[in-house]
C-alpha cells in the first residue's frame, strides 16, 4: 500500500452501485460502436444526477483509470479533461 491514502467513502453514495453498474464498463465480448455509444449514454445519464460525480471523476483522474465511465466521462474525455500532464 502506498503512503498516499485515497478516501473512497464517496463510493458508498454512488448512483452507479447495483445491477446498473454493468453499463459503466465494456463487456467481455465484442461491442460495436453504436452499442458502445448507447451503453456510455446510459451510464452518463446515471452520472448526470449522481451526488458524488465530482469526487468520482477526481478519483479516476488521480489513479489514471484506463477503463469505463467515471464522473460522467469516458477514458478519452478524462484524458482531455485532465490535460497533457495526465498522459
Amino acid at each position: 500500500m502506498s503512503a498516499q491514502q485515497i478516501d473512497e467513502s464517496w463510493q458508498l453514495r454512488a448512483s452507479c452501485r447495483g445491477p446498473q453498474s454493468t453499463v459503466f464498463f465494456p463487456p467481455a465480448t465484442f461491442e460495436r460502436k453504436d452499442e458502445k455509444l448507447e451503453r456510455e449514454s446510459r451510464a452518463k445519464e446515471i452520472c448526470r444526477t449522481c451526488p458524488v460525480k465530482s469526487p468520482c471523476l477526481s478519483y479516476a483522474i488521480q489513479i489514471k483509470e484506463p477503463h469505463g465511465i467515471w464522473g460522467g466521462l469516458n477514458e478519452v474525455e478524462r484524458k482531455q479533461f485532465a490535460g497533457p500532464s495526465a498522459h
